[in-house]
């Protein structure tokens, strides 16, 4: 199984361990992993601001740059879902790489079915982050508002860790503000929903927030530094399962 891996910008930029991690897991899991080293931008910033139009080279890009992959997976579930949701309407056909591209829980969960990971421990209590695009788009956990059974592909993964404590916040599946140019146009809205979204998860008592999205990660740690706040820290779901490599 060939994988082309997709490392978002923020991640690439601010987070390259999750990346370095993705590549550890994916390997040490028997995949053949690539990294195309032209790959840029998947367009998602200049679709939350209202121009998608200004995406259109980089949607063409992506789909030339990993169409002959078997998936092309990625550590950010807002990316992935980015992709394969809306660059088929961008580019105004078919896009063969949106197709099969994944965030990295639902590859190992839905794809390659992990039951273990070779050496991952970590004694830890760890509240679970679950971010909108990974709840209503990719389906990562079930949302709250559908009576539906209750599932969480992201938990399921992580109770294969060998110590860890796997808890959930209030209100499991709200937003934390981030939503990437939401921030920045409302940036008092946001700093209020992050701080509640905070002040639950510190609420469980876990030493650590976990989630798919390091940009939903960054925004709570963010304003974690800015209060001051010490009593929790901030990790890639990658990082974890990947902590035994």
């Amino acid at each position: 199984m060939k994988i082309g891996l997709f490392i978002p910008c923020y991640v690439d930029a601010l987070y390259p361990d999750v990346g370095v991690a993705t590549y550890k897991l994916l390997t040490a899991l028997g995949c053949d992993v690539e990294y195309p080293e032209k790959q840029t931008c998947c367009g998602q910033p200049m679709g939350n601001a209202g121009f998608q139009h200004k995406a259109d080279e980089l949607v063409e890009n992506y789909d030339k740059l990993f169409a002959g992959y078997d998936y092309v997976v990625a550590p950010s579930a807002s990316c992935a879902a980015y992709v394969r949701f809306f660059h088929p309407g961008i580019a105004g056909h078919e896009c063969e790489a949106a197709k099969k591209t994944l965030d990295v829980v639902e590859f190992l969960h839905d794809v390659l079915k992990v039951k273990s990971i070779p050496g991952a421990r970590f004694p830890h209590k760890v509240s679970l982050h679950n971010s909108c695009h990974g709840v209503r788009e990719l389906g990562l956990s079930s949302p709250t508002e559908r009576s539906m059974p209750r599932f969480n592909k992201i938990k399921d993964l992580l109770q294969l860790v060998s110590g860890i404590e796997v808890v959930e916040p209030e209100r499991p599946d709200e937003c934390c503000g981030f939503g990437g140019m939401f921030s920045i146009e409302e940036p008092d809205v946001s700093a209020r929903m992050g701080r509640d979204k905070l002040a639950r998860h510190i609420a469980t008592g876990a030493e650590y927030i976990t989630g798919p999205d390091s940009s939903c990660l960054m925004h709570m740690q963010g304003i974690a530094k800015k209060d001051g706040e010490k009593r929790i820290q901030f990790i890639h779901v990658a990082q974890i399962l990947a902590s035994g490599l």
